[in-house]
């Protein structure tokens, strides 16, 4: 059954209708509408709800069946259709007793990974010369990249003593050559991040910074020590000259942008320690335990994902902000777009049937205060529809005027976007009735990280849940990547006769105004 031939779905459109311009009641909104678990707050008094559709919205989830599918994703049955395989994420950081079928597998390439990381930071890892490893350059894209990156920035502290850590993802070289500029090749390792290790600009980065430290080093056996993987490709890893002792697996029943949670973690484990990335891996399955046993109406990813439903759907909105107020969360509406996008980025249902109501908006944010001497002035009175989620940390260990200026100026511009300005002069009008969503941390810490992160996850799925759509394949990603290949080659000289005109003329002008007589490979 597709969403809109629901009872629910049909009861929430005429309260739509209704009430789409209605403000709810200011009376114990926050009692009835904060949730608390794993360390977060959950405040939804500042959305467009009241009472009548939080039921309908409830109604909805138990005609999509949703306590169902979500026993399934925990369980393991192939949710992911189009692949044929479980969404086994939640399994990696659950007790090996509830996962018997994989606990093998992983429990010793996860052991594995935090004896490299325990080895790395005690200096115990030896380079080729037997130096000690400094630096280390991380390189991925998209979920095996994102994820490390943001939970990393997040959570290394002031007395930070692991090693120096580098993200590489971009194949603009720019990217690889500012973090290779300084490092000492005989205290550097690499870490190559790549679950096929054939995506293109991963191993495009691996193989600069492999030209990189073979220049420098001369000796093809010193590789061994200074360039580990993380990929389910062992064969291609070894042929790259990586030892398969320092391959790690990743499997196929997880996820890109699930994947943080596996040996992806590894820059986690080498910047907090490993037990640091325990406690992240244990926020994450409070949450995951809080998901599965919580009921509906007070259960935190089901709630985020309905009210969510309500807005796109049924108000209209079109895109969705993440606001952190954070400077250490800057990554957070990066790491959230591909997420959510990426997941339900689709058009067709779970049975390949064309879809015929929106799904996932498109998301986007900047860190606070930032973003309110940017794009905050549209929030506020410009003419596009939006909610936000504001992020924000109730203790930092930081008393000082910076940080209750950060939470105020937080709570200040929701409370606007919820409260308006009336003003004679409609140059100064602010129309406010905007759907926020406040999400306050306990501290940031790895447990609370985990736990946040979780949420979301949780909260991609249930939405998937309910527009019967497939949240764990991506097959759009590929299209561009099969075009750019003729592109490149024509791009070196090749002829473009069979491309559009409009691509056929930008080739024809970036090679004329680009290097003279000079093709990709001379580089």
């Amino acid at each position: 059954m597709t969403p809109e031939a629901t009872e629910a779905w049909k009861k929430l459109t005429r309260l739509a209708s209704d009430n789409a311009q209605r403000r709810p009641p200011d009376t114990g909104l926050f009692e009835q509408l904060s949730f608390e678990a794993a360390g977060l707050l959950l405040d939804l008094s500042k959305q467009r709800l009241d009472t009548e559709v939080l039921q309908g919205l409830l109604e909805l989830g138990n005609e999509c069946h949703l306590q169902r599918r979500m026993v399934e994703l925990v369980s393991g049955a192939h949710i992911n259709l189009t692949e044929d395989r479980p969404a086994l994420h939640t399994a990696l950081r659950a007790p090996a007793s509830d996962r018997p079928a994989i606990a093998g597998p992983v429990e010793s390439t996860m052991h594995r990974v935090m004896v490299l990381a325990d080895s790395i930071r005690r200096c115990a890892w030896r380079g080729y010369t037997g130096k000690s490893i400094t630096d280390v350059v991380h390189i991925g894209i998209g979920g095996s990249h994102l994820g490390p990156q943001l939970v990393v920035e997040a959570l290394v502290g002031k007395h930070y003593r692991g090693p120096n850590i580098h993200f590489v993802a971009n194949i603009d070289a720019a990217n690889i050559t500012k973090s290779l500029t300084h490092l000492n090749p005989e205290r550097t390792l690499f870490i190559v991040a790549s679950k096929s290790f054939s995506t293109l600009e991963t191993k495009l980065n691996a193989e600069t910074a492999r030209r990189w430290f073979l220049e420098r080093v001369n000796r093809i056996d010193a590789i061994s020590k200074h360039f580990v993987a993380i990929s389910s490709n062992i064969e291609a890893a070894s042929q790259f000259g990586i030892a398969a002792e320092n391959v790690f697996e990743m499997w196929d029943w997880v996820g890109g942008r699930f994947s943080v949670w596996s040996p992806v973690g590894l820059p986690l484990a080498l910047a907090i320690g490993t037990a640091g990335f325990q406690e992240f891996l244990d926020g994450a399955r409070a949450m995951d335990e809080h998901f599965s046993n919580t009921p509906l109406n007070r259960n935190l990813p089901v709630l985020l994902a309905l009210t969510g439903i309500w807005n796109y759907n049924f108000l209209g909105i079109t895109n969705h902000a993440i606001l952190p107020y954070a400077e250490k969360l800057r990554l957070l509406p990066d790491y959230l777009q591909q997420l959510t996008m990426e997941s339900n980025g689709k058009s067709v249902h779970r049975d390949g049937s064309e879809v015929h109501i929106h799904t996932m908006p498109i998301v986007w944010g900047g860190r606070g205060s930032n973003g309110q001497h940017a794009f905050h002035q549209l929030l506020h009175q410009g003419t596009r529809s939006f909610a936000a989620d504001f992020i924000l940390i109730a203790n930092t260990n930081d008393r000082s005027t910076h940080q209750r200026w950060l939470l105020a100026n937080g709570l200040a511009q929701s409370q606007a976007m919820l409260i308006g300005q009336p003003d004679p002069d409609p140059h100064k009008r602010v129309a406010g009735n905007k759907a926020t969503t406040t999400i306050v941390l306990e501290e940031l810490s790895p447990a609370v990280l985990g736990a946040l992160l979780a949420l979301y996850e949780h909260m991609v799925f249930c939405q998937g849940v309910i527009w019967n759509i497939n949240s764990f394949d991506q097959w759009g990603v590929e299209l561009g990547k099969r075009l750019a290949i003729p592109i490149f080659e024509q791009l070196g000289g090749k002829p473009a006769i069979r491309q559009d005109p409009s691509t056929r003329g930008l080739i024809a002008h970036l090679i004329n105004h680009g290097p003279s007589n000079r093709s990709m490979e001379d580089d």
